[in-house]
């Protein structure tokens, strides 16, 4: 569906993103709109999974504080992700004290579980994250796997860049987006999971 879903192609960004991010902050706003386009479907994503329908609001939010800061940023395309990342993560934090809000309980309701056709592998499951659906899922998730889940799939950060933003080791990240992940698997009837691990995950080295 989104860009959000699928990692390698979010990648495949990473260079037109840090030239974008460069002209930008030389005060080209046309560039900063290019780098708005390719940053926001997969920090919206993550939004929805943590705070749900106020994620525009939290986004706009985000984007207002990225914007300002522009300058005091160092690095390139994949940085830049993780650098917004961080920014709206702190922002998403704050509305959910401010809203006394917690991540629903993973109770699905009946029509939820209404899939358009059985999902065979654990690829289909993760393709299927860029839905509704499956953000609704992720939102029942424990908070450690959601967010790693969704740095990792939606947002296409690698293991270490997304340790960066949750503040924890690479390797406790990694286990528990492959926990998160072979959750929603089941749930979305994905019985077959592999059993390749987190290299799953498109795992660097």
């Amino acid at each position: 569906m989104g860009q959000g879903g699928e990692p390698r192609r979010v990648q495949a960004y990473d260079g037109e993103l840090g030239a974008a991010v460069a002209r930008a902050q030389e005060g080209d706003e046309a560039a900063f709109a290019v780098a708005y386009r390719l940053v926001q479907p997969g920090l919206l994503g993550y939004l929805r999974g943590l705070v749900g329908e106020d994620a525009e609001d939290v986004a706009s939010d985000a984007w207002l504080e990225i914007a300002r800061d522009l300058g005091r940023f160092k690095g390139d395309g994949a940085g830049f992700r993780g650098w917004t990342a961080t920014i709206a993560r702190h922002r998403a934090l704050d509305h959910l004290r401010r809203q006394r809000v917690r991540p629903r309980s993973a109770a699905l309701e009946q029509d939820m579980l209404d899939l358009p056709g059985p999902h065979s592998t654990h690829d289909q499951a993760l393709e299927s994250l860029s839905t509704e659906y499956a953000l609704e899922l992720v939102r029942g998730l424990p908070r450690d796997q959601a967010e790693a889940v969704l740095l990792r799939v939606v947002v296409g950060l690698d293991g270490p860049a997304a340790a960066r933003v949750l503040g924890k080791r690479p390797g406790a990240v990694r286990t528990a987006a492959y926990r998160g992940l072979k959750r929603l698997a089941h749930q979305l009837g994905a019985e077959s999971v592999t059993d390749d691990g987190p290299r799953t995950l498109g795992e660097s080295t």
